[in-house]
């Protein structure tokens, strides 16, 4: 039971955290981008949004900060064994994560946020790059430790403790399963950024505001949009490969792959399923696609979870090593049918552009104000498919979860704090939807002439 709870308080508080962290990224690129069509034409409607859309950026960050310290307190309350057997391995990625990453785009986002007026242009705009820097060098020391729990590398054992220690951090920095992951969690935030930017766009072309300026952010997030979700596909698609090399038992049960097949269909969809039926009915089989997607070949080879436990067994021991079939199954299926809406609907405001027709489609304009919920359930459906279908691991064939909970820490304490960091993650969500949705809606700020006539700017917009 605590062992569910530990699980369930980990997977609630990673994914509330993970809501900001693509947005930070995705924005403060987009915002940076906004900034330098400033410094290059001194067009003042680019100044206008960089200001506007700088604020939303401000607000995220601030907002995950706050999450992402409560996250890190419920990993070490929860899970002490777990921190034991890693810290000489996580150690050094993490240390670098906050000392650089951390450090720099906090310091340069604040250079960035008084330097209005103070620093010249060229550094003004170099501190809004360092920032969007930061956030992805953050991500990136991040990605290197989970995807040493995915596929440990670079590493030994040491024989009078058990416990791994680093040996080789460039094997940790060029692991397979880091590569492709990193890159697909850089792309899949570019994605968020720009739906954002889009979705804010449109909301306000929709109103009748500015839509001379408003029309020019709409069309860069959709510039950015459509490569960053067709290289995600991409990306996904080679992670997939890589996966099913690593670990074959997450790509199977995402297919609720039962027995071992050559070649191997896809369903779109299907009825039933889970451990308990592995005889669902799939609808609409597209031939060859899981080899594919699996393997990279026509017709490759996907061991089944039947199979693949059999195996574990004889390895590691009694016990059972199938994941949630359900969740792997469906959270393949909503990030990839999501990722799907969000390319189509980039390409038809790329033809809309192309026609100078957007800031008139009330339909598309309408979709794409909506359509800001998609990355979200894209980027927790990833996260679900990824950390689902490592278990039981905690550690890729060194560390069961069960064995990586605190001992000290009851069930009734884990309870406790689970409602309490519900209850915490409820106010912050709160406060985040209130401040962004109340300036998304602000009307731009005035031309720097204007705002000079009539005082000061507000706080939050510098």
């Amino acid at each position: 039971m605590n062992v569910d709870l530990a699980r369930l308080q980990f997977a609630f508080t990673t994914i509330n955290h993970f809501l900001y962290v693509p947005i930070s990224i995705g924005l403060g690129f987009l915002t940076a981008i906004l900034q330098t069509a400033w410094f290059r034409t001194k067009r003042e409607d680019y100044l206008r949004l960089t200001r506007f859309f700088g604020t939303l950026l401000v607000i995220n960050i601030a907002i995950g900060v706050v999450s992402g310290i409560v996250e890190e307190f419920q990993f070490g309350m929860n899970w002490s064994a777990f921190s034991r057997l890693v810290g000489n391995v996580f150690g050094a990625p993490l240390a670098m994560e906050g000392l650089a990453a951390f450090f720099l785009e906090s310091t340069f986002l604040g250079v960035w946020l008084f330097g209005w007026d103070r620093l010249s242009p060229r550094l003004h705009l170099l501190s809004i790059w360092l920032v969007a820097f930061g956030g992805m060098l953050s991500a990136l020391f991040i990605m290197a430790a989970n995807s040493w729990m995915q596929h440990p590398v670079g590493y030994t054992i040491d024989a009078a403790t058990g416990m791994p220690h680093l040996n080789d951090i460039w094997a940790l920095l060029t692991n397979p399963v880091f590569v492709w992951g990193y890159a697909k969690a850089v792309l899949a935030s570019l994605v968020t950024g720009a739906t954002i930017m889009l979705a804010v766009s449109a909301w306000q072309l929709r109103r009748g505001k500015t839509p001379e300026v408003f029309a020019r952010s709409a069309r860069i997030s959709l510039i950015v949009l459509v490569p960053a979700m067709f290289l995600t596909m991409v990306v996904g698609d080679a992670l997939g490969v890589i996966e099913g090399k690593y670990q074959p038992m997450k790509i199977a049960a995402a297919e609720a792959q039962w027995e071992t097949c050559q070649p191997c269909s896809f369903s779109l969809f299907q009825i039933g399923g889970g451990k308990q039926d592995q005889n669902p009915i799939k609808i609409i089989a597209v031939p060859h696609m899981l080899s594919v997607l699996a393997t990279n070949e026509w017709n490759g080879k996907v061991v089944g979870l039947n199979e693949l436990q059999q195996q574990y067994t004889q390895q590691y021991g009694p016990g059972d090593y199938v994941p949630n079939v359900f969740i792997q199954y469906w959270s393949m299926r909503v990030m990839a049918y999501a990722g799907g809406l969000v390319l189509l609907l980039g390409l038809w405001g790329l033809w809309l552009s192309h026609k100078k027709k957007l800031a008139r489609s009330s339909r598309f304009l309408w979709l794409a104000t909506w359509a800001s919920v998609l990355p979200f359930a894209m980027n927790t459906a990833g996260w679900l498919l990824t950390e689902s279908g490592r278990q039981p691991w905690v550690v890729q064939g060194i560390m069961l979860t069960r064995d990586g909970i605190s001992q000290s820490v009851s069930t009734a304490e884990t309870a406790i704090t689970l409602a309490g960091f519900v209850l915490l993650y409820g106010i912050l969500g709160t406060i985040f939807l209130f401040l962004m949705l109340r300036y998304a809606r602000e009307q731009l700020p005035p031309p720097r002439a204007e705002a000079d006539m009539d005082g000061p700017l507000p706080a939050i917009q510098y």
